[in-house]
């Protein structure tokens, strides 16, 4: 999914799926193997947006929609078409019954590549990218109960004459829903054309984000420790490096980047190195230094629930349940009061935390 989004065309994938289509034995009188590709584009495709847009907060639906809408529909139609094409093989020869479970079993693989689409062109975690993918029939089986009219409506949206006038009229607009991935591959270019300089460290940097942003962290990291070798003082690759290690579990490496960084500038993100430099002493049992580390982001961002909720656990590691306890109903009341646009966001800390309380601190 990540070299679709690097290489990939809109046009060639659309080929593609009605490709598969029509070899599926799809077509029929009133262009019906354009069906596919238009339910993807009008209907699959929005309303995935729509659920990633409402599940994580990505912004505002008008810029969403700009930004990845071609990007998602490159994805799903070249998935589409992955799927599409041992079935044709299956359907001219294997019997009925094994056909049936091979389409069952392509219905399971394209909600698999649907997945890693949607966490890829989203940057999503691996939840909330599956709890999106579990919603995104409900589109579907809605023009699945309204498919009498809009059966006609579909059929009439791809004939030839609609094609031409609203290319003709809307084609700005349209072309608008397609810059996204054409603006996205443009600027990777660039980067990896700057990269090519072997002193700046700033476009090995925004390469690792690009990678780390789709989860794929060993490219993330090749161009962080890039950026650092050319510049040990690109405190933000530190910062990114230090996460990766952090959640692939590596104590000692994001230990050690998270303490070049607090060397470097102890405030980096809004403070938030010392939330993580603890969060990896946490995870260490090193709990005193938790404390302390954790005792300081608190002061200077007291209302974070994220730093409230490790506070408190490095509090209860340390034996101070009273003072867990407190932390713990400050991580809740912080996620409670939070700003609309962000309690979906940090939610998690808030049950967390109640559910700490409730276990340890708050029982005793």
């Amino acid at each position: 999914m990540s070299a679709i989004l690097d290489r990939g065309s809109l046009l060639f994938a659309s080929l593609a799926a009605l490709a598969a289509s029509l070899l599926s034995g799809a077509g029929g009188r009133n262009f019906s193997f354009y069906m596919p590709l238009l339910v993807l584009a009008a209907v699959y495709v929005p309303g995935t947006l729509v659920l990633s847009n409402l599940l994580a907060r990505l912004g505002a639906l008008g810029m969403v929609f700009q930004r990845d809408y071609s990007s998602l529909l490159t994805c799903a139609a070249m998935a589409w078409a992955a799927v599409q094409v041992p079935l044709v093989l299956a359907r001219w020869t294997a019997p009925l019954p094994v056909f049936a479970g091979l389409a069952l079993l392509g219905l399971l693989y394209f909600l698999v590549l649907m997945f890693l689409a949607v966490r890829t062109v989203f940057g999503i975690g691996n939840g909330m990218a599956a709890a999106v993918v579990a919603l995104s029939w409900i589109p579907v089986v809605a023009v699945g109960l309204l498919w009498g009219p809009l059966h006609f409506l579909f059929g009439w949206l791809a004939s030839p004459f609609f094609l031409f006038f609203a290319y003709y009229y809307l084609g700005s607009e349209l072309s608008g829903l397609g810059a996204g991935l054409r603006r996205g591959q443009n600027f990777r270019r660039m980067l990896e054309a700057a990269a090519i300089n072997p002193h700046d460290a700033e476009a090995q940097y925004q390469l690792g984000l690009i990678y780390q942003q789709r989860h794929r962290y060993t490219e993330a990291i090749r161009h962080f420790e890039k950026a650092v070798a050319i510049d040990p003082g690109e405190t933000d690759a530190h910062f990114q490096l230090g996460r990766i290690a952090r959640e692939q579990g590596r104590l000692k490496d994001a230990l050690a980047h998270f303490q070049m960084v607090v060397d470097q500038n102890e405030a980096h993100s809004m403070n938030e190195v010392l939330r993580e430099l603890g969060a990896v002493y946490l995870a260490a049992r090193q709990y005193a230094d938790a404390r302390h580390e954790l005792a300081v982001f608190v002061e200077r961002r007291p209302y974070d629930p994220e730093g409230l909720y490790y506070y408190g656990q490095a509090l209860e590691g340390s034996g101070d349940t009273t003072a867990a306890r407190h932390a713990y109903d400050a991580a809740v009341e912080a996620a409670r009061t939070a700003p609309r646009y962000r309690r979906r966001l940090v939610a998690r800390w808030s049950r967390l935390a109640a559910k700490a309380k409730k276990k340890g601190a708050g029982g005793k």
